[in-house]
């Protein structure tokens, strides 16, 4: 397993397994649909740790950590289904709150 994993190396492997499979990615639309089941599984952890819904003892452990990695599995899915670079897009992500946020927030 690769400790210094990047964003480009992360979107490598997950089109490296996607293109194993003749179905290839899912439509935007479908991925969209995905990313939205994947983000109310990881809504559901959070109630659990730390809202006032305990999981009933039947239910299956899960983690935040899995959670949020099956978002990250599907957003990097869907970058890749669009052609999207993500680091670029994270960089360009990262410049606009530095500029325009610039003076928003207290600095330590």
């Amino acid at each position: 397993m690769d400790k210094n994993l990047t964003i480009k190396g992360m979107q490598q492997q997950v089109d490296d397994y996607i293109g194993q499979f003749k179905e290839g990615y899912f439509s935007p639309l479908a991925l969209m649909a995905r990313l939205t089941e994947e983000a109310g599984e990881l809504a559901r952890e959070i109630n659990h740790l730390y809202g006032e819904k305990p999981k009933r003892k039947d239910e299956p452990e899960n983690s935040v950590a899995m959670e949020l990695a099956d978002c990250m599995f599907i957003l990097t899915c869907f970058a890749n289904s669009l052609n999207i670079d993500l680091e670029e897009a994270f960089y360009r992500m990262m410049d606009k709150f530095n500029t325009r946020d610039a003076d928003r927030w207290t600095r330590k």
